[in-house]
This record gives structure tokens, C-alpha cells and sequence, in this order.
């Protein structure tokens, strides 16, 4: 692997695991790499082993009545491993308006309800995912938005980062895919296409020239060939 690729997925905040996703490696063989090239994957000091919570730490935030889910956010945890610990202790701490709003949607049969946002600060619409995980149906379609940039940026990349035709490498949005033999087109590498498994978005793009969008409907209107 080189170090160039690797620093721009990082620069582009893909994680270990996007990355293994993206060059077809195991996570494993990644994290090799970013060691040899003196690199650190994104959300490594995040997410490092931090041991258990000691009772001297929940105890105070118990007392002073702060929820599982603020007591997540002040040390740092996620609120299963504050719930563990706080099981072991035998402490009781209450649960959030959150926890309580999805309690009271899945008994009534529904699998969203509203909830202030910790991101946008309005009465947003909160989706109950199927693992039990709860998250702001407009966040959640922020964090489509943004694979599929990470997605495309790759592609691109790996698909010499230019038009093929005249050059252009400015901005990425205006680099499209173009199928060489429409015969062999499984899907568009739009937006949509952009939204499958990195593997098969792989698959078509090579299958695809990359052009610029001026290029690209010359292409079609038969105004240039490709090489």
C-alpha cells in the first residue's frame, strides 16, 4: 500500500475500516501499513481500550441526578458500558426523556418519534433502527451524504483523479462516470449507485471512463471519442 493513498483516505476521514472496505484488505493488513507509514487511523484514541469505571467515578454524577446518557457523554462511554457498570455497582441513575420517548413509541407500535437534536437543536424527527439504536432520521441521512462523497472520492481516485479527455481535476462533483459499452452497465455510478457496497461500485467503475461533465455529454452527443 503507499503512503500518498492511505494519507488522503485519512485526510478524507475514513476510518480503518472504510479504508480496508475501500482497497479490498483486511483491517488487519490497514492498520500494518498506517504503523509502517507513521500513521494514525482516525478515531484510534477514540475508540483504544479505557478499562472498567470505578464506583468513585458514577457515584457523584448518580447523586447529583445525571441521566445513563449524560453520564455516558461526562466520562467518555457509551451508554451500554454505563449501564453495565452502573448494574454492577447497584446504582440507579434515571433515563433520559430520549430513552423514555423510544419506550413509549415501540409500546405504542412506532418506530420514530420527535426529540430535540444534540446536532441541529430542533424538534427533529428521531428513527428507531432495527438494532435498537435510536438517531435523527436528518443526521442519518447526513452520514448517507457524506459516505457517498468518501465513496466517490475513492473511485475517482482510483480512476487517475482526471478526465480522461481534457485534464480536469478540480472538483469532483463534476467527474461522472461514463460506461465505455452500455451493454455490460449494471447501474449508474450517480448518487444511487454510489450508495452500494464499495465492492460493487468498484465492479462498474471500472467498467466506466471518468470524464468531466463537459466531456462526458460530447461523449454522448457523439461530439468526441473516447481513446
Amino acid at each position: 500500500m503507499e503512503r500518498i493513498q492511505l494519507a488522503n483516505y485519512l485526510e478524507a476521514g475514513l476510518s480503518l475500516e472504510a479504508i480496508a472496505e475501500l482497497t479490498g484488505r483486511h483491517p488487519s493488513t490497514v492498520s500494518y501499513w498506517l504503523k509502517k507509514f507513521g500513521l494514525e487511523a482516525n478515531g484510534a484514541r477514540k475508540h483504544s481500550p479505557k478499562g472498567g469505571i470505578r464506583r468513585e467515578a458514577l457515584e457523584p454524577l448518580v447523586r447529583e441526578g445525571f441521566s445513563q446518557r449524560e453520564i455516558a457523554q461526562r466520562l467518555n462511554r457509551s451508554q451500554n458500558t454505563v449501564r453495565y457498570w452502573l448494574a454492577k455497582f447497584r446504582l440507579n441513575a434515571p433515563v433520559d426523556e430520549r430513552e423514555l420517548r423510544r419506550i413509549e413509541a415501540e409500546r405504542a407500535g412506532r418506530r420514530s418519534f420527535r426529540f430535540e437534536c444534540a446536532v441541529h437543536g430542533e424538534d427533529e424527527i428521531h428513527v428507531i433502527e432495527a438494532s435498537g439504536r435510536v438517531r435523527c432520521r436528518r443526521c442519518r441521512q447526513e452520514a448517507v451524504s457524506s459516505r457517498r462523497r468518501r465513496v466517490k472520492m475513492a473511485l475517482v481516485e482510483e480512476a487517475g483523479g482526471a478526465c480522461v479527455l481534457c485534464g480536469y481535476d478540480r472538483y469532483v462533483g463534476a467527474l461522472q462516470f461514463h460506461h465505455r459499452d452500455p451493454a455490460e452497465k449494471s447501474f449508474h455510478l450517480a448518487a444511487g449507485g454510489i450508495t452500494r457496497s464499495i465492492a460493487n461500485a468498484r465492479a462498474e467503475a471500472a467498467k466506466c471512463a471518468l470524464l468531466c461533465a463537459n466531456c462526458h455529454a460530447e461523449v454522448e452527443a457523439g461530439l468526441k471519442q473516447l481513446p
